[in-house]
């Protein structure tokens, strides 16, 4: 097995190890809850009720059947079989099983993918997991119809309150992790997830022969990250006013490559 496949094993191993609980503190907390509300916005605002759309890491199913149940039809695609466990189960409480149809697959992995689709999106950088992006763009042009659209939300590059924070607590070398240009072991339930972190348009390079980028934006430039959410809890009136004036200026130029994570869309050619 070569290093980019043991890397995916553990990461998907490591999902597996949470599925049960991910939908409380550790996976879904509050804050995290706020940055899904934001792609969700986005997503009504690309696509049109009715649209097929593709779910790429749909986790324990919060996106798949949010949208299922505003119109959309989506196919909930995870390289982790429990999490997909949780999407079907999900689904089929909220008696959404007819427009969420799940596949076993990890993003890398759609080339056994078939159909026509109006769009694909991914939250809260299940694509930072992937080894490269080169065949995840070219598979998402194969599948999307012309005029279709890739919403995406990233685990971004520079991440102002990251920086601060571990550098005001000296741990210098956990506030460069970022800047790594290979993948890096993070932990999550004692075990790794292999992520890759990127700046927008070093992400839409992957992307540039099939996609012209339409819009990118930072995602908890002023808010704090997830992993601070101590600071939401003990002053809950200026978190408010930060997340109003992350989405009055994070598509700012030079403001918009920053953030916990950025938003990007991109349109098939």
């Amino acid at each position: 097995m070569n290093s980019s496949a043991a890397q995916l094993e553990e990461t998907r191993a490591a999902f597996d190890s949470v599925a049960a609980d991910y939908d409380g503190e550790r996976g879904n907390n509050a804050l995290i809850q706020e940055m899904r509300a934001e792609l969700w916005r986005h997503l009504v605002a690309v696509f049109a009720s009715g649209s097929h759309l593709i779910d790429l890491g749909c986790g324990t199913g919060l996106d798949a059947v949010w949208l299922a149940q505003r119109g959309y039809h989506v196919t909930a695609t995870d390289w982790s079989a429990a999490m997909l466990a949780r999407t079907q189960q999900r689904a089929a409480q909220q008696g959404m099983s007819s427009r969420v149809l799940t596949r076993h697959l990890g993003a890398h992995e759609l080339a056994s993918l078939e159909g026509s689709y109006d769009g694909a999106y991914s939250d809260l950088g299940a694509l930072n997991c992937l080894p490269e992006l080169h065949e995840l763009a070219a598979q998402c042009a194969r599948l999307l119809r012309p005029g279709g659209a890739l919403v995406f939300s990233v685990i971004g590059r520079l991440c102002p309150w990251e920086l601060g924070y571990y550098l005001t607590h000296g741990r210098w070398r956990r506030a460069l992790v970022r800047y790594a240009r290979q993948a890096v072991p993070v932990g999550l339930n004692g075990r790794t997830v292999w992520t890759r972190y990127y700046a927008p348009r070093e992400f839409y390079r992957a992307f540039r022969p099939f996609f012209t980028l339409r819009h990118y934006r930072g995602l908890c430039i002023f808010v704090p990250p997830p992993y601070l959410g101590r600071l939401r809890r003990e002053h809950p009136r200026w978190h408010e006013r930060l997340w109003r004036l992350d989405r009055r200026v994070a598509g700012w130029p030079l403001l918009r490559g920053c953030g916990d994570h950025f938003l990007i869309v991109m349109q098939r050619r």
